[in-house]
C-alpha cells in the first residue's frame, strides 16, 4: 500500500453558514489529496496531461461524514492507494482534524483516457512503475 500525508487549512470561502466545511468542498480536498500524492511519487499531474496526453476524468465517489471540520481547522489528509491499479485508480484519503480525530473519508476512483481520442486506456507504465516498490 501506498500512504503520503498533507496537511490544509480550512479557508473561510469553504465554509456554510453554520462555519462547518461545506460539504461538497471535500471533493477539492480529495483531489488536494491526490494531487500531493502523486507528486510525492514524483508523477505531475501537469505532466500526464501536457507530456503524455493521458486525461483522468473521476468515475466514482464515496464520501463519509463523521465530524465537522471548522473554518481554520489545520487538516490532515492521509491519502492512500490500497491495490495496484490495472484499468483505474482509487485514491482512499482519510480526513484528520487537529485532534487527530477522523472527520472524513473518501474514496475517489479514476479511469485513464487518452486525450486525443477520448478513448479508455490502461494505467501508464510510469505510475506503476513509481507505485510498485510500495506493493512489494
Amino acid at each position: 500500500m501506498y500512504t503520503h500525508t498533507t496537511t490544509l487549512r480550512v479557508r473561510y470561502s469553504e465554509t456554510d453558514q453554520m462555519s462547518f466545511v461545506y460539504y461538497g468542498q471535500y471533493a477539492a480536498y480529495f483531489e488536494v489529496g491526490r494531487v500531493e500524492a502523486m507528486r510525492s511519487l514524483g508523477v505531475r499531474y501537469a505532466s500526464i496531461e501536457n507530456d503524455h496526453g493521458i486525461l483522468m476524468p473521476v468515475m466514482n465517489m464515496h464520501v463519509r461524514y463523521l465530524r465537522p471540520a471548522l473554518y481554520d481547522h489545520l487538516l490532515t489528509l492521509k491519502t492512500s492507494v490500497t491495490r495496484l491499479p490495472d484499468r483505474d485508480i482509487t485514491f482512499l484519503t482519510e480526513i484528520f482534524l487537529e485532534n487527530d480525530k477522523l472527520a472524513v473519508v473518501g474514496k475517489v476512483t479514476l479511469c485513464f483516457l487518452e486525450a486525443g481520442t477520448r478513448k479508455r486506456i490502461s494505467v501508464p507504465h510510469f505510475l506503476i512503475d513509481a507505485l510498485k516498490p510500495s506493493f512489494e
